[in-house]
């Protein structure tokens, strides 16, 4: 899986607990069965929720409040649970998870329907560490990248206003020449964008707490770079040590039955 493999709308989801007394909830049901060896048509598919802007593999027939998932190795899921950015993130795998003909499809419905993607992301975390017994760990560590900091002059940036709504608008992944044009999106939102569609890992060092409203385009071959183009919103890139939080694989066993 290429680093663009994650869909867009996963890289502005943050952590977050389901919000039902405190505790986390789980699918009200959930099937994890073998996909079809004859008739697999690659991953797709994701996870929908009431705030989502679109569903993941740009599939927007997905119910609200529903995980649907097709045709994917242990590592795909992992990948989207999780949000790794690219599969080289994940280590000490067995040869069947990253590799291997072995692939799943996943559908699971949560008991309320107007959940978030954040929170969907959560369950389908649990779902995986219950069916296929993932143990794992998290190791962060330094290594190249960009920290994402103010220009001189400051941002040029229009701040967003209370009532505007979170989105990023059209996005082509195929064209070579990329433009967003977000509304109310924090720094950080920006950083993981930029990670998974930008130069490499970006990390969020800008010191703005707000949310803004911007245009950004770029095209790495004809121009602008990225690195001009956010010039001209008073940002810049600047090489530094980033940290990554490799995703460790310490257990891992094919699912049972349903």
């Amino acid at each position: 899986m290429n680093r663009r493999l994650i869909p867009l709308a996963l890289a502005f989801t943050i952590w977050a607990l389901a919000a039902t007394a405190g505790q986390p909830a789980d699918f009200e049901v959930a099937s994890v069965n073998p996909a079809e060896p004859g008739n697999l048509k690659g991953v797709r598919g994701g996870c929908r929720g009431i705030d989502s802007k679109r569903a993941s593999g740009d599939d927007t027939s997905i119910p609200l409040g529903r995980c649907v998932i097709y045709d994917a190795r242990l590592s795909h899921l992992i990948g989207i649970a999780w949000q790794l950015k690219s599969m080289s993130m994940i280590e000490n795998s067995p040869d069947w998870v990253m590799g291997g003909d072995e692939r799943f499809t996943i559908q699971a419905k949560a008991e309320n329907p107007d959940v978030t993607e954040a929170e969907l992301l959560g369950m389908l975390q649990r779902l995986l560490v219950e069916r296929f017994q993932l143990k794992y760990h998290r190791e962060d560590r330094p290594v190249s990248g960009f920290a994402l900091v103010t220009a001189k002059g400051g941002p040029k940036m229009e701040e967003a206003k209370d009532d505007d709504v979170t989105t990023l608008g059209p996005f082509n992944k195929a064209s070579p020449t990329i433009t967003i044009a977000p509304r109310k999106v924090s720094m950080p939102a920006l950083a993981s964008f930029l990670s998974t569609f930008g130069p490499g890992n970006v990390t969020d060092e800008t010191g703005l707490s707000g949310a803004y409203n911007f245009k950004l385009t770029w095209n790495d071959t004809d121009g602008p770079s990225v690195f001009s183009a956010l010039q001209q919103l008073g940002l810049r890139l600047e090489p530094r040590k980033v940290p990554v939080s490799y995703f460790v694989i310490e257990a891992a066993q094919r699912p049972g039955g349903n």
